[in-house]
């Protein structure tokens, strides 16, 4: 069943304008293994625009517990290229809450566009629920 969706959409100069002034941006918002590439190299800015946007399009889908930080969510990629996410403390906490047993994702890159997609999934009566609502009930 599906639980949740959300997309997000980057504009990758205005992301690398940002990364630029803004000394601690990259990273405030990824984690040190969403940062460098599966050899330990740096990642492009497209790369991690792309990043950014899963994160938010994971907001989107499923909304976010109060106090959630970027670094709740990761952006890792399977050794056969595929990207997928991991969650971690109060988000990973609200999303089993909310019955989110498995997340699926999908990243592209044209230009100047980064654009995330994500699907959660799982078992769950709360359809139309918010991590807000998960946390009000408790």
């Amino acid at each position: 069943m599906i639980v949740g969706i959300g997309v997000d959409v980057v504009n990758i100069a205005k992301f690398g304008a940002n990364v630029s002034r803004t000394p601690g941006y990259i990273e405030a918002v990824l984690t040190a293994r969403e940062r460098v590439d599966e050899a330990g190299e740096p990642r492009t800015v497209s790369s991690l625009a792309v990043r950014y946007a899963a994160k938010e399009a994971l907001a989107k889908a499923v909304g976010l517990p109060p106090g959630t930080g970027f670094h709740e969510t990761e952006v890792l990629v399977e050794p056969d290229g595929r990207p997928y996410l991991v969650t971690h403390g109060a988000l990973h906490e609200a999303a089993q809450s909310l019955g989110v047993s498995s997340w699926h994702l999908s990243l592209a890159t044209e230009g100047d566009v980064a654009m995330a997609y994500v699907v959660a999934e799982g078992m769950s009566s709360l359809a139309g629920t918010s991590f807000v609502d998960v946390v009000e009930r408790a």
